[in-house]
């Protein structure tokens, strides 16, 4: 009676049984571009539908890592995108490097911070986006900040215009199906003793409204000789509405190429079994002949054999991520990577004690063979 009586008031499913409604079915998701990062989320990707903030020190790769969903948005799933670059600083041919499709992607470069969140709302609301990005929460300017003096104190209007937006969002953003990822910077707070000083801009608002938060930031610098070609990356899984929180990727980021999706391909495969490597040489499994000597060749070898490289990944995809009810092995198969990943982010001494000694290739190759 009572539920009859909701309905005649609000509509016909403003209640609904859990058990028979979309809400109970697996979230959606688009691939983050990294399998490792993938992996760490505990679904396969970002949730569609959600909201996802990415943030870090400067230069961690943020935004590459935006344009990578962009890219395999694109490609897996034709969907539809849009950047909304508040920073006005957006590289179209660094996006076209990543693989985006710069001829179908929406860009807007908005003047203030009430503009770029209701471009985003509109866009969000007419259901026809399936991925907005915000580049960045510490660009946006709220309009009376812009017509201040300089030096005027305006206290926590960012914050408020956040909140506000976040409220408007979240319902639209679940009726449409679409995510929206928020890239942030981080500020240090003063007069902090004990724990740490980092905090995000823009107010508390976007902690809780988002499902999923992802801390980037930079390890080591890749060198080729003398020459750095880019950064080993470690992203933190620092809040997961959907699975497990706290876990780890670590994946290499290379300059003007961006994710290194060779070099996870070879490390995923070795550890699951999918390719077996013998002192220095890599070969598929279930055959004699060897493809490579050396990671750097094996890498090559994917890049010219690119039919060879999707088949390998696509194996990696069914043993890893599989369907709800086999969740339990995936969170086994997810610690493992998430093991592995925390325990080479301790740092390079721990890395050299592993490697220390004659008869560690050996050793890794005979259980690979295994």
């Amino acid at each position: 009676m009572a539920i009859r009586q909701i309905e005649s008031s609000f509509g016909k499913g403003s209640v609904m049984q859990l058990g028979s409604t979309k809400i109970a079915e697996r979230v959606e998701v688009i691939s983050s571009g990294s399998l490792s990062l993938d992996l760490a989320l505990g679904v396969g990707g970002i949730p569609r539908g959600r909201v996802v903030e990415i943030y870090g020190p400067e230069s961690s790769g943020k935004t590459t890592l935006a344009l990578s969903c962009i890219a395999e948005a694109q490609k897996t799933e034709g969907g539809v995108c849009a950047f909304i670059d508040a920073e006005h600083a957006i590289d179209a041919h660094y996006a076209k490097a990543l693989g985006v499709d710069i001829d179908e992607l929406y860009v807007s470069q908005p003047d203030s911070g009430e503009e770029a969140l209701e471009i985003a709302d509109t866009l969000i609301r007419s259901g026809a986006v399936d991925l907005v990005v915000l580049d960045s929460v510490a660009a946006l300017v709220p309009r009376a900040e812009l017509e201040g003096e300089m030096g005027d104190q305006q206290i926590a209007l960012q914050a408020r215009l956040m909140s506000q937006a976040l409220r408007k969002l979240t319902g639209s953003l679940s009726k449409s199906n679409c995510t929206i990822i928020f890239l942030n910077q981080i500020r240090q707070k003063v007069g902090i003793i004990f724990g740490s000083p980092e905090v995000t801009s823009g107010g508390t608002a976007l902690r809780y409204y988002a499902s999923v938060r992802l801390d980037i930031r930079r390890k080591t610098a890749i060198k080729e000789g003398d020459q750095v070609v880019g950064n080993e990356t470690v992203v933190k899984v620092a809040k997961n509405k959907l699975a497990s929180p706290f876990k780890v990727a670590t994946f290499d980021m290379m300059f003007g190429r961006g994710i290194d999706r060779q070099s996870e391909l070879l490390d995923l495969g070795v550890q699951h079994g999918l390719l077996k490597r013998s002192g220095a040489w890599y070969s598929l499994a279930g055959g004699d002949e060897p493809i490579a000597q050396g990671k750097a060749k094996a890498k090559v070898f994917l890049q010219e054999n690119p039919e060879v490289a999707r088949d390998l990944e696509a194996k990696l995809r069914e043993k890893l991520f599989k369907p709800i009810e086999d969740e339990a092995e995936v969170a086994e198969a997810s610690a493992e990577v998430a093991e592995e990943a925390a325990s080479e982010a301790e740092g390079p001494a721990t890395a050299e004690e592993n490697s220390e000694g004659p008869d560690d290739d050996d050793t890794e190759a005979e259980k690979s063979m295994g």
